[in-house]
Parts: structure tokens; C-alpha cells; sequence
């Protein structure tokens, strides 16, 4: 009997020590499913600018195939526009990814439909997102904004992220960003965005302009002349000094970080309603109204500076510069108008001091050029020379503002 009971304590000891052998390893299996395994649910928000959101990024290519901001994988899916961007880890060969993203103040329910090929593959996707473009357009301040996204793989609900991004003002350009690479992509190519050619109040611009009596027309190339060109360049240098713009140096926002680099530029109708430019504002001003009288201009940019640089000839093999930030150097009030000036009178005109200025920019924007022409055309950081063409509208379209 001693020796029964001894065989039963001895099975029983064995028993347990399988059972618990056998849930260590259940433990231990699920432990690795959990942490290594790559069919794991679940979804991450991602993006390449740090957590910010840049309106005229968003504007400026809705209608055009440009891709300036590059995803930091090449084999992404969907529109990377956005620049919200979700990974997810794919089980099956085929399997179907939907993606719904909550509406916010600047965009609405979106909803996203994608093929994962591969079986066991992490994915970058990018959603299509329906913007509210009259939201962006209206944002002159940096706010923040929660994104919430939420996937579902093959009908199964697959995982939810929020992320909270930065979306700058309107009149932040994006200068550049530094990826996970560690490498520098300069787009400086969106100061494109702020050249409005179409802009509604440029009529009422070249209307005053002609007023004045410099030219009796507008009509670009036509004269094949380069001393007609500038008589209209010089036409609208008038007008703006006459509109009494002075120069102010606003171009710092609120943006800090160490991967993605801004600056601010004022729109169109925001340079018209404070009459105030810095360089950038005026060149991108001055080149609006070059650009809707059909005069080729180009944006040129120097370590902390930018003029604005014409073509005098429809070839294209004579180009001026003009310092735009010189408009505001004198207030023609102070001097007298045309027609009241009298032999007996010791003084200038005020076209003939505008004049004076226009000559002097041109003069000094032409210098600056030279002394800086090899790297401006090298393509290195902070020098660029961007002409407003058809080349350049086919990637960056007016921000309409």
C-alpha cells in the first residue's frame, strides 16, 4: 500500500511539473508573439516635419503633380501631400487596409481604401485627406491640431493613433527639412507659391500705373525693346512708391525646430493692406505684377537676402535685377508732383526721384548678382534662382491669397 501511494505522489509531482513546464512555455510563446511577431494589430502616425503641418505646402500642389516633400521610404503608398503618413503591419498577401481619419477644423471625415500585397511587411500609407482649403488659406496663426486616425485590416478593426500637429500660418514658407537621414532637401521652391499673378487687385494696381502716364500700355515683350521693358518695370516701381510702402523686416514665426526650417512671407493682399515689404515680401510682390503684365520675372536669394531679377527680352538673354527693399528709402509726398513744379522752383520732381531710386536698384541688385553669381546657380543651401515660368507654375501654383 506505502509503495501505491508512493507511485501516486510520484505521478502527481510529475503531472504538475509537465503543467507548469507546459504554461511556461504557452507564457513565453505569447511573450513573443506580443513583442517580435509581425502580424501584431496596431497603427502609428507618422510624419516627416517634425509634427507640423505647412498650409502652403497643402496649396500649393493640390493641382499639380509636384512632390517636394519626399517620404522617407520609396516604397510608400498613397498621396504623400499630406505629409500624414500611418504605419501599419500587414498579415496576409492581399489583405485590404482602411483607413479613417476624424474631421478637424481643417479637414473633413476622410476615408482611404488601400491593397497590401505582401504578407509579414510593415507599410508607410499615406490617406487621402479632404482639406478645407479656404481653412488653410484663412490660418495666419500657428495652431495645433489632433489627428485621429483609426485602420482596419480585411474588415477587422486593425488599431487607433492620435497625433497632435502643428498647422503654421499661411504665411510660413517652408524653407527646408532635414530627414531621419539626416539629409538636408531645400524647398525653397514654395516662394513660388506667394508670386500671385492672378491676384484680383493687380488691376486696380496697373490701372494706377498707367495713370501716371509712363507708359500708355502694358504689353510685355511686344515692344522688343529692353528700354520699353524697363519703362513698364519702372511704371510699377512708381505706383508702389506713390501707394507709400516701406520697408519692415518681419520674417522670423514662431516655429522651433532643429529639422524643419520657415520663414514669413506676406501675401499678396496682406503686403497691399499694411503697404510694408522686406525683401522677400517685395520681391514676390514686385514679381506678381511682372508676371501679370508678362514679363518673365525670377526670384533670387542670397544667404539672408532676396531681389528680383526680369527678363528684358522675350529670348530670354538679358536679364535686370531690382532691390525691391529700396521702394520705401523715400516718401514722394516730400518732393513735388509733376505738375506743379516752376522754373523758379529749386527742388525734383517726384518721378524724377523715383527714377533716381529705380536706377540706384538696379544698380545694386545687379552687384549683389555678380558678386554672387556662381553660387547662386550651384544649387547649394540658401542661394537659388527660381524663375516663375511654365516650368515652375507646372509644380507650384499661387496660394490665392
Amino acid at each position: 500500500m506505502r509503495f501505491s501511494n508512493k507511485l501516486f505522489h510520484v505521478g502527481n509531482k510529475w503531472k504538475f511539473t509537465t503543467y507548469v513546464l507546459l504554461l511556461s512555455i504557452l507564457l513565453a510563446g505569447a511573450g513573443y508573439v506580443y513583442r517580435y511577431e509581425p502580424f501584431r494589430s496596431g497603427i502609428e502616425i507618422t510624419d516627416e516635419l517634425g509634427g507640423n503641418i505647412f498650409p502652403v505646402t497643402i496649396l500649393s500642389t493640390a493641382t499639380t503633380d509636384a512632390n517636394l516633400i519626399l517620404p522617407p521610404e520609396s516604397n510608400y503608398l498613397g498621396n504623400p501631400k499630406s505629409c500624414i503618413s500611418i504605419r501599419v503591419k500587414n498579415t496576409y498577401a492581399n489583405s485590404k487596409l482602411r483607413i479613417e481619419i476624424a474631421e478637424t477644423p481643417f479637414f473633413t471625415h476622410s476615408v482611404s481604401e488601400f491593397i497590401l500585397s505582401e504578407s509579414g511587411k510593415e507599410y508607410l500609407v499615406y490617406p487621402e485627406i479632404i482639406w478645407k482649403y479656404d481653412a488653410l488659406r484663412e490660418n495666419i496663426q500657428a495652431v495645433p491640431v489632433t489627428v485621429s486616425a483609426t485602420a482596419y485590416l480585411n474588415k477587422r478593426e486593425l488599431g487607433s493613433d492620435v497625433h497632435t500637429f502643428s498647422m503654421r500660418s499661411i504665411n510660413e514658407c517652408l524653407l527646408g527639412y532635414i530627414d531621419g537621414r539626416m539629409k538636408f532637401h531645400d524647398t525653397g521652391a514654395f516662394f513660388a507659391a506667394y508670386v500671385n499673378e492672378d491676384n484680383p487687385h493687380i488691376d486696380k494696381i496697373l490701372r494706377e500705373a498707367l495713370n501716371a502716364r509712363i507708359v500708355n500700355r502694358f504689353w510685355g515683350y511686344q515692344g522688343k525693346s529692353s528700354d520699353i521693358v524697363d519703362k513698364q518695370v519702372y511704371a510699377l516701381w512708381y505706383v508702389l512708391q506713390k501707394r507709400g510702402f516701406k520697408y519692415s523686416s518681419i520674417s522670423n514665426s514662431s516655429l522651433s525646430s532643429n529639422v524643419v526650417f520657415s520663414q514669413r512671407v506676406r501675401t499678396f493682399d496682406d503686403a497691399l493692406a499694411s503697404a510694408q515689404i522686406n525683401c522677400v515680401d517685395g520681391s514676390v510682390l514686385f514679381a506678381s505684377l511682372l508676371k501679370a503684365i508678362n514679363i518673365n520675372p525670377i526670384l533670387v536669394r542670397v544667404p539672408g537676402h532676396m531681389f528680383v531679377g526680369y527678363y528684358t527680352d522675350v529670348s530670354h538673354t538679358d536679364i535686370h535685377f531690382l532691390e525691391t527693399s529700396m521702394i520705401g528709402d523715400v516718401t514722394l509726398e516730400d518732393f513735388f508732383p509733376k505738375e506743379r513744379l516752376d522754373s523758379t522752383m529749386v527742388g525734383k520732381s517726384q518721378e524724377s526721384v523715383s527714377r533716381l531710386l529705380f536706377d540706384k536698384s538696379k544698380e545694386y541688385a545687379t552687384r549683389i548678382y555678380d558678386q554672387n553669381k556662381t553660387l547662386i546657380h550651384s544649387g547649394k543651401v540658401n542661394y537659388m534662382f527660381l524663375e516663375i515660368d511654365k516650368v515652375t507654375r507646372a509644380h507650384i501654383q499661387p496660394i490665392g491669397k
